[in-house]
């Protein structure tokens, strides 16, 4: 398990939370409270 960014898509609040690829998870901004978040890619 690694921890990965995550960006609200109504908000636009950046926050921390763990992901592992394995395991599928619904994750809520803790801003908002909206579901729709996308983890954040690395850049390189």
């Amino acid at each position: 398990m690694q921890e990965v960014d995550y960006k609200c898509l109504r908000c636009g609040h950046i926050f921390k939370s763990q992901y592992d690829p394995k395991v599928p998870m619904e994750r809520a901004c803790p801003e908002c409270s909206s579901n729709s978040v996308r983890r954040q890619k690395k850049s390189k």
